[in-house]
């Protein structure tokens, strides 16, 4: 059992969808660290996260559902579900972009889990989010 994303984004472990996020995370320059305070729940206590606003993130918009693209179209990728939902096209376009930005930052390297290269694995979503927009369909997470 793993994530599947429509339009060949992604097939593969949850775990490595989060590394992957994380990674891109910080090649945009966002900070991320560990959850360990003692009132988190046992999944979150120790987990790594993206620290952005979640306060003002939405359930809507983890769903996908965003009434605009942030100005870091990024954040619509950091704060989806990992598990359901869809990226729509107004926001699929932007974020291709702003992946392919980051591509050439990313490691050039084999990462040690289900990755495998770091900018193959990315440039297969960034095709991905272009093929749907060209199509004008959603990119779904199942």
């Amino acid at each position: 059992m793993g994530l599947w994303v429509s339009h060949e984004c992604w097939t593969g472990a949850y775990s490595a969808f989060s590394r992957w996020r994380e990674r891109l995370a910080r090649t945009a320059g966002y900070t991320v660290a560990k959850v360990t305070w003692e009132d988190a729940d046992t999944f979150m206590n120790g987990h790594d996260f993206v620290l952005i606003d979640w306060g003002h993130v939405t359930n809507e918009q983890l769903m996908g559902d965003w009434d605009e693209t942030p100005a870091d179209p990024l954040l619509v990728l950091i704060a989806h579900s990992d598990c359901e939902g869809v990226i729509h096209p107004a926001q699929a376009g932007p974020l291709a972009d702003r992946l392919t930005e980051l591509l050439p930052l990313l490691p050039d390297e084999v990462d040690r889990g289900h990755i495998g290269d770091w900018r193959t694995k990315t440039q297969a979503f960034i095709d991905g989010l272009r093929a749907a927009v060209e199509a004008g369909e959603d990119v779904e997470f199942a």
